[in-house]
């Protein structure tokens, strides 16, 4: 017999928003994408009503491999555990460690323009060692161990030390590959190489089966879970402090995000 008053529970749809570079929150107060910090809301959004789905809106240009890495293996340990699909719907990039948290989705969806891949690692610095000989500046430099004062700036770069760097990119590099063809592998193209650090956009990222489709959250959560589906939104709160102004710190914060996003984005 049908109680008249209890209508049928409509489907809930956990999003989170992943917005910036992976790993800035680990200083103290910062706001960033890390494991540590997203943790409490991810076991939220897994557990909080049984939802059908966990949408994730993605757009960031990546950062420590390791938080990286963390993030999305507690992505799939959840999604594994309460057995709910994941949908990475990216916004303006997921590349590099951005397109590593996407693989940990069961579907990856994307804009037109949304910019994807850089499977790929980097180290950058400058080199000062001309200026200060100009200038008449002697550097002075005195280490127990003879690899401490490896790659400093402020000397002529080594090729030993060159080498040295390329041990720790590698394998580094070799982990982020073996992410994206472990969660992947099926959809990519035999005669491709995709792990250059190569960047694609919107459709060729979908032909080269780096994401499944060009879609946006709502209109595609709705299509899988019906007209009448509940979101539950869950974000990072800002720490309490900031909340009353902008901290030289923050400035530099979002300089260097800027710049990251800068690199990989096109103006419009």
């Amino acid at each position: 017999m049908r109680i008249p008053f209890l209508s049928p529970r409509r489907p809930v749809v956990s999003v989170i928003r992943l917005q910036g570079a992976i790993g800035a929150a680990a200083r103290a107060g910062a706001i960033g994408l890390s494991d540590a910090g997203l943790a409490p809301l991810l076991n939220r959004a897994f557990r909080r009503r049984r939802p059908a789905a966990v949408a994730i809106a993605l757009n960031s240009p990546g950062g420590s491999p390791v938080q990286t890495s963390l993030i999305a293996a507690r992505i799939r340990r959840l999604a594994e555990r309460h057995k709910v699909p994941v949908h990475v719907f990216v916004e303006d990039v997921a590349a590099s460690g951005g397109y590593w948290l996407a693989t940990a989705a069961d579907k990856i969806w994307v804009d037109h323009s949304s910019v994807i891949g850089s499977v790929g690692v980097i180290s950058s610095s400058f080199g000062f060692a001309d200026f200060i000989a100009r200038h008449g500046i002697e550097r002075r430099i005195h280490t127990a161990g003879t690899a401490k004062a490896w790659l400093d700036p402020f000397r002529p770069e080594q090729p030993e030390d060159v080498a040295r760097l390329h041990r720790l990119l590698e394998p580094i590099h070799a982990a982020f590959k073996d992410q994206v063809q472990s969660r992947r592998g099926d959809l990519l193209p035999a005669d491709r190489d995709l792990f250059t650090g190569e960047v694609w956009v919107g459709q060729q990222a979908v032909d080269l089966g780096l994401a499944d489709g060009i879609g946006h959250l709502e209109p595609v959560m709705r299509d899988l879970f019906g007209q009448d589906v509940q979101f539950l939104t869950y974000g990072l709160r800002t720490p309490f402090l900031r909340r009353f102004g902008i901290s030289a710190e923050d400035l530099l914060d979002a300089a260097a995000e800027r710049a990251a996003f800068a690199r990989l984005t096109p103006g419009g």
